[in-house]
């Protein structure tokens, strides 16, 4: 490993965000374009179309649980801990969140949805217990 694994499931992850955000602009404009919404209705962003909304929530999902994410692979790394079950264990969260995010921005089917999430949710788990157990017994 050259110490830098860690790191690029963070990158994947941003990637995704920026992915939803340009998503996010499209449709709005589209939809302004179609003359469903007047631009000005995003100003207060009271009553966000349907179209919109789902992209919306997915990104804003995004800043949940993903910022336990970015605090535990930065602390995965600086404690030497960023072997590879963590990076495996990133990479598999990373890996869901872009299946979640399809699903929320797509059919919104929060019977896919929810255990995407919830797989999600555990494997981050995993790996804040993997730090811990690392921390507890540096030497093994």
């Amino acid at each position: 490993m050259t110490g830098y694994e860690m790191f690029w499931p963070i990158i994947a992850h941003a990637a995704l965000v920026y992915g939803l955000y340009m998503l996010l602009g499209f449709r709005r404009m589209r939809m302004v374009r179609a003359g469903k919404v007047a631009i000005s209705d995003y100003r207060e962003n009271r009553s966000e179309p349907q179209e919109s909304l789902f992209i919306k929530n997915s990104l804003a999902n995004q800043f949940e649980l993903p910022v336990l994410f970015y605090a535990c692979c930065v602390l995965l790394y600086m404690t030497e801990a960023d072997n590879i079950v963590a990076v495996v264990l990133a990479w598999i969260f990373v890996a869901l969140r872009y299946l979640h995010a399809a699903v929320h921005v797509t059919s919104n089917n929060v019977r896919y949805r929810s255990p995407l999430f919830g797989a999600g949710y555990v494997v981050l788990g995993v790996m804040w217990v993997w730090l811990a157990v690392w921390m507890t017994f540096p030497n093994g």
